[in-house]
């Protein structure tokens, strides 16, 4: 009996990891090996590692809101602060345009095109502005693009959770505030190149990132970045912390008469998933070549909600499927019928909540067990299935 519960364990853990290792192997060896046949373009791959980019992002939703019952609407700020702190370490090292200024810095080709001169300035008068200055480094770079959306992230949940902010409300707080933040990123006068974005993108680490070996080193770490995301939180949703957030979505008012502070859990996801966000934003932005403030816009937030929706609410596997897989779509209608895309938008949303609120994930494990059921039946002796089928009309 021992070998055979081991063997049944066993069977389990491999059904567990045999999708994401199956995603792996593809990622991994499939498509640089098409790539290196010429049966895929470098353009191709590039656009997998954007949209894997995406699936990270839709993960942090995915714990926040499958797991923790809480729908953030702020997302794409996160992603754009991380964007932003990536772009401004691009763009530092880009050019070739640009001047130095009177502290010796060289101005980013980018800024310097739309730097907001006080009257009687003249261009030589422009100075690099100071915090932009910490963008020069990489590991900086890298560091302040997990801190700063992490730090926002913070700010809002410490308030909002405290003040028992919940549902809608908290939905429709994300959103004003994504808003607000994008209008000030379109202003020249701050600094940030306004609706033009970051652009000018030349080498990331001293490596020039036209080149194709560039762009599948950039696709291959942001697949080692999703595979490490996954699994990270895979472990905290199996983890008793993550039966905490489960219990914080179903019955938020129990857990907190049973002594448990849930507003600190709600914090640490929240932040989690901007950082997260943080990542995505820095993975995207040398993978694009452009960073602009259109990546916060409210609509981008929705966009995010309608990927894990797709996918599988409460399903990490399902966020990765939903993003990857209507990024995918999108691209395949709008080379064709670019027209009819707001229409299929719009009827995912509406068929989701509707039709099928397990999303992709969900239609899969019911097709799953209805087999499963068939294969037990037509394995039962005649008279023993007979017996089941009377004993379900009569509870019917």
């Amino acid at each position: 009996m021992s070998n055979l519960s081991t063997n049944k364990q066993t069977t389990s853990r491999w059904k567990r990891h045999a999708g994401p290792m199956l995603g792996l192997g593809i990622g991994l060896v499939v498509i640089p090996l098409l790539y290196q046949m010429g049966l895929v373009s470098i353009e191709t791959v590039n656009m997998l590692g954007r949209y894997m980019c995406f699936a990270i992002l839709a993960i942090g939703l995915d714990l926040l809101w499958g797991y923790t019952g809480i729908l953030s609407l702020c997302q794409a700020m996160f992603f754009a602060l991380g964007g932003y702190a990536m772009g401004m370490y691009l763009a530092h090292h880009g050019g070739p345009e640009g001047m130095v200024d009177a502290s010796g810095w060289k101005m980013p080709a980018c800024l310097y095109v739309v730097f907001p001169l006080k009257i009687g300035q003249s261009p030589a008068d422009a100075m690099v502005p100071v915090f932009w200055k910490p963008f020069f480094s990489l590991p900086l770079t890298v560091l302040l693009g997990l801190l700063i959306p992490g730090a926002v992230a913070w700010v809002i949940g410490n308030f909002g959770f405290k003040s028992r902010v919940r549902g809608v409300y908290f939905a429709i707080l994300t959103q004003a505030l994504t808003v607000a933040v994008w209008l000030v990123f379109c202003m020249n006068n701050m600094k940030l190149c306004g609706t033009n974005g970051l652009t000018r993108f030349k080498t990331i680490a001293g490596y020039p990132l036209a080149t194709n070996s560039t762009k599948m080193t950039l696709y291959i770490i942001t697949l080692l970045c999703l595979v490490g995301v996954y699994y990270g939180c895979r472990t905290i949703v199996q983890s008793r912390f993550g039966r905490i957030l489960i219990a914080i979505r179903d019955d938020e008012n129990t857990l907190r008469f049973s002594g448990f502070r849930p507003h600190d859990y709600k914090l640490f996801v929240f932040v989690l998933a901007g950082m997260l966000a943080g990542l995505a934003g820095m993975l995207y932005a040398p993978q694009m070549g452009i960073f602009a403030p259109s990546e916060m816009e409210a609509a981008k937030s929705i966009l995010i909600v309608i990927w894990v929706a797709v996918g599988g609410r409460g399903t990490l596997s399902g966020a990765i499927l939903g993003a990857i897989g209507v990024n995918l779509f999108y691209n395949f209608l709008t080379t064709r019928m670019p027209e009819a895309w707001p229409f299929v938008q719009g009827m995912l949303f509406i068929g989701v909540t509707l039709l099928f609120p397990g999303g992709v994930v969900g239609l899969w494990a019911q097709a799953r067990n209805r087999i499963q059921d068939l294969r037990s039946r037509a394995s039962m002796p005649t008279s023993a299935a007979t017996t089941v089928d009377t004993k379900a009309e009569v509870s019917a």
